[in-house]
């Protein structure tokens, strides 16, 4: 049980989790070092734990160099850009179809307005992919220029905080690729040819793990308790999502003792902000066939902003185990019911039929734009209280429901039946 005071307990996950070097990119050694932590404090607290490795890629950037006979234009590398030194003529795009008609091969080609007005999901990315995105990638690779700039204005719904935003984060994608805001590619696009491209930067082989972390994992069904453990590339990830997983480790501590019916299980995914959603698709391969066991999913991702109250919101819940939901969390004056959300880990359940609930910040979409993905998402940014109110409230439905096996039985038999 814990003995610290939890607020202070929170804060000290959330500032080690926000101090790995070099960050919590997925297959780093920061990473590693994040992963560690969490499964050694599950240990401790003598729950079963499986950290088996998947490979993933990490790479490696330095400088990027975009010139002609005058002038230098400031870029930045792509995430898992390949290197590349080259001197090449200029292609300007603006349309899917201007791309479809350009004869861009072995060309630098710029990538501006229309078509770079959001970032490309990448292209095996099991989740989403917008048709248009692919079609992107599929012109690109079939036309082979050398290397690719993208100049984009800003994109609230995906990119965050950041600008200029990489429009390509894709291991998967061989053709080397920079960004830059938007006056630069527009100067880029008046400067004429040719250009000189020099991109250091190399992709790394590498693994990472969940943490999967159970209680009674012979049960019949269980509750599945998820946060995101990885960062992006440049960001402490604070709230995005150093907070959730401090929940689930506050939670995992308060619920050591816990010998309910149903099966515990904890998991600290390792690639929400990854191209390839490694660790997503790793849980999917080696626990996809048992993911009608899960009664009842719960994620937590962007939650704790001081601004604002806590949003719960929830997803295929059946009428009574909603109601058991809304009285209990009607306790904690710091939850409200926000709107639902998609983009997050709960939807691996909730695709698969199984009962969700997901927790953010209120203010979620301010976060967004003002901090998200940025420098700025460091601890000063979380009230470590509400990360305690989180876990409590989660504490109280779990036990509570312990005492109700028939809501979670007949969740589970009734949804495996249909």
């Amino acid at each position: 049980m814990i003995t610290r005071f939890p607020a202070d307990l929170a804060r000290s996950y959330l500032e080690a989790l926000c101090a790995v070097k070099p960050n919590r990119r997925t297959g780093s050694p920061g990473n590693k070092s994040a992963t560690d932590f969490v499964a050694s404090l599950f240990k401790q607290w003598g729950y079963e734990i499986d950290t088996t490795p998947f490979d993933c890629l990490d790479y490696e950037s330095g400088a990027a160099t975009l010139t002609n006979a005058t002038s230098f234009f400031p870029v930045t590398i792509s995430p898992f850009s390949p290197g590349i030194n080259v001197i090449a003529p200029l292609a300007v795009v603006s349309t899917v179809k201007e791309l479809a008609a350009c004869d861009c091969t072995g060309r630098l080609v710029l990538l501006k307005g229309e078509i770079a007005a959001e970032p490309l999901m990448p292209k095996n990315f099991a989740f989403y992919n917008p048709e248009q995105h692919q079609q992107i990638y599929a012109l690109l690779e079939a036309k082979q220029p050398a290397a690719i700039i993208t100049t984009t204005t800003g994109s609230l719904s995906t990119a965050g905080a950041v600008y200029p935003f990489p429009m390509i984060e894709d291991g998967d994608f061989d053709i080397p690729s920079v960004y830059c805001t938007e006056p630069i590619g527009n100067a880029i696009a008046a400067s004429g040819s040719p250009l000189r491209l020099v991109v250091e930067a190399r992709r790394i082989p590498a693994q990472a793990a969940n943490v999967v972390a159970r209680k009674n994992s012979r049960a019949a069904g269980k509750i599945t308790v998820c946060a995101h453990l990885d960062a992006k590339e440049g960001t402490p990830g604070a709230l995005d999502n150093a907070s959730g997983i401090a929940v689930i480790l506050l939670l995992g501590e308060m619920l050591a003792d816990y010998e309910g019916g149903f099966g515990i299980e904890f998991v600290a995914v390792n690639g929400e902000d990854y191209y390839s959603a490694g660790g997503e698709m790793d849980y999917l391969r080696r626990y996809g066939d048992s993911i009608q066991e899960v009664a009842l999913a719960v994620n937590i991702d962007g939650a704790g902003y001081r601004q604002g109250k806590t949003a719960f919101s929830a997803y295929g819940l059946p009428p009574d185990l909603e109601t058991e939901v809304r009285l209990i969390f009607k306790r904690f004056d710091g939850l409200i019911e926000g709107p639902p959300w998609y983009q997050g880990d709960h939807m691996i359940f909730v695709q698969a039929g199984r009962p969700a609930l997901a927790f953010t910040s209120e203010k979620a979409t301010d976060l967004l734009s003002t901090v998200t993905h940025s420098a700025a998402d460091t601890p000063d940014e979380v009230d470590c209280c509400k990360l305690v109110e989180i876990a409590q409230s989660l504490g109280s439905l779990i036990r509570h429901l312990s005492t109700r096996p028939e809501t979670i039985n007949c969740i589970e038999i009734s949804e495996v039946q249909e």
